[in-house]
């Protein structure tokens, strides 16, 4: 169901395409004390990202943080308003950190919606397998999981005996331009699957759960992307 809920205690849906515009990605807010953004749309629905952060009573306190998944625009292409409007820390692997301060059109799937990706800085760049960020009530696991770009990553929550995977475009699509490999993809899809997420928080589709439908939802673009397909 994609509509402003509260997925999970501290874990927001607040943008998505029927939530805010039918180009964005999926945008989750985290609770930790600070505010921590999950991707930030393709950019046009800045302020209505901003009023539905508002509406869940957490207006008054600033985002600290965006985490960019990846750099394609419509994860990141909200990030330089965001940032004018907030004074956000910018995060991003570094292996797709290049492309957003570059502004590059084909790397950021800019040229595919028609738009331009200004060159915008990152903050921090992750450059671990594996590397824990720390905020004030909590922190958040990034796991480095190549495939759809060279930089992708994925971000688990463990909050109150839940948790929560931020698995955005687990589905691709996959493309040269942008840098995808499909065997690296296969590799980060295992990884996924071995964390025994109980609620996956998806790039386009919304949320899944129990478990069960967790393991489904990722299987299912693996037997899709076989090992027969290039």
């Amino acid at each position: 169901m994609n509509h402003l809920q509260e997925v999970h205690e501290g874990v927001y849906l607040v943008g998505s395409p029927n939530l805010t515009a039918p180009e964005d990605c999926c945008v989750y807010l985290l609770d930790l004390g600070d505010l921590v953004m999950i991707d930030a749309g393709a950019g046009k629905s800045v302020f209505a990202l901003l009023e539905n952060v508002a509406s869940l009573g957490l207006g008054h306190r600033p985002i600290a943080a965006i985490v960019a998944t990846h750099c394609h625009v419509d994860h990141v292409g909200g990030i330089p308003l965001l940032r004018e409007r907030t004074g956000c820390q910018v995060i991003a692997h570094e292996r797709d950190a290049m492309a957003m301060e570059i502004g590059d059109s084909q790397k950021t799937a800019a040229a595919w919606y028609n738009v331009i990706y200004p060159p915008t800085p990152v903050d921090y760049k992750l450059s671990e397998v594996r590397e824990v960020l720390k905020f004030e009530k909590g922190e958040i696991l990034c796991l480095h999981t190549p495939g759809h770009t060279p930089g992708s990553i994925s971000i688990i929550l463990d909050h109150n005996g839940k948790r929560v995977l931020f698995g955005q475009d687990i589905h691709g699509p996959f493309a040269d331009a942008f840098g995808s490999d499909l065997a690296a993809w296969r590799k980060s899809m295992e990884v996924l699957l071995g964390l025994k997420a109980d609620i996956l928080c998806e790039g386009h589709f919304g949320v899944y759960r129990p478990e069960e439908e967790v393991e489904r939802y990722i299987r299912n673009y693996l037997h899709m992307y076989g090992k027969d397909k290039k």
